[in-house]
């Protein structure tokens, strides 16, 4: 995993939400939420092909993180204990939230 690049992954995603009504707009706002990365950083990030461990390692990663919560992909978010691997699965439990069409609020974890 920390080998597999962003870029390749990032339409992926843009697909999945996408496909269930939601835009690149909030994807890009779910993905600065979690990581801090604004439109121009995930941009470059996008462009130099960086794998996930250099996008995580660059990333700000939001002190609300913990708050992610659930299963993805058969795991509980919460019990991984590879913290590269965890942090892929919370953005994996995002935009699979974001894709299910759960509210922006709830998402974002705002109280």
């Amino acid at each position: 995993m920390a080998t597999m690049t962003f870029a390749t992954v990032y339409p992926l995603y843009l697909a999945k939400v996408e496909k269930k009504g939601r835009t690149k707009e909030e994807l890009h706002q779910v993905i600065e939420w979690l990581t801090g990365f604004d439109e121009k950083e995930l941009h470059q990030l996008i462009e130099a092909k960086v794998s996930f461990e250099i996008f995580f390692q660059k990333a700000r990663l939001n002190p609300n993180a913990h708050l992610i919560t659930g299963l993805i992909c058969g795991y509980r978010v919460e019990e991984i204990d590879n913290p590269l691997t965890q942090k892929v699965k919370y953005l994996d439990k995002l935009v699979d939230e974001l894709a299910k069409g759960r509210k922006m609020e709830k998402i974002l974890r705002v109280a």
